[in-house]
């Protein structure tokens, strides 16, 4: 088993079994460990993932400040705008609260029917939605 650096062991329990841990961002090379005199390989830095990104942004000439953390901003409101529910939203991001979930929901303008019609007013398109 993998060991996880920082809190990842305590926020995501099953984190070192699942594939997605394991091949993730890789490090280039092994660190030591002393505690196990091994070598193992961990994730890259994030300072060294922040650069990367920081020079994707700069060659796109993208004139806003992008971090890490918008990438997982805009996922999150991608996935309220393609009405993705809440838990779903949850989970994949990994919060134990929905209520640090509900932060992202400011960002996306409500889908929601506040009013009902008719049948007959609603668009091939609105009518898909509901089945």
């Amino acid at each position: 088993m993998t060991r996880l650096p920082g809190a990842l062991d305590r926020k995501w329990k099953s984190a070192s079994k699942e594939f997605v841990w394991q091949w993730l961002f890789p490090a280039k090379t092994l660190t030591h460990v002393p505690r196990d005199n091994e070598r193992r390989r961990y994730h890259m830095h994030d300072s060294e993932l922040q650069k990367t990104l920081h020079e994707a942004v700069h060659l796109a000439h993208i004139p806003k400040r992008v971090t890490c953390h918008t990438m997982r901003h805009s996922f999150a409101s991608h996935l309220l705008r393609a009405n993705y529910d809440m838990r779903t939203i949850q989970q994949l991001l990994g919060h134990s609260d929905i209520r640090t979930t509900m932060i992202y929901t400011h960002t996306v303008k409500s889908r929601t029917i506040k009013e009902v019609g008719s049948p007959l007013d609603f668009s091939a398109d609105q009518m898909r939605q509901f089945d």
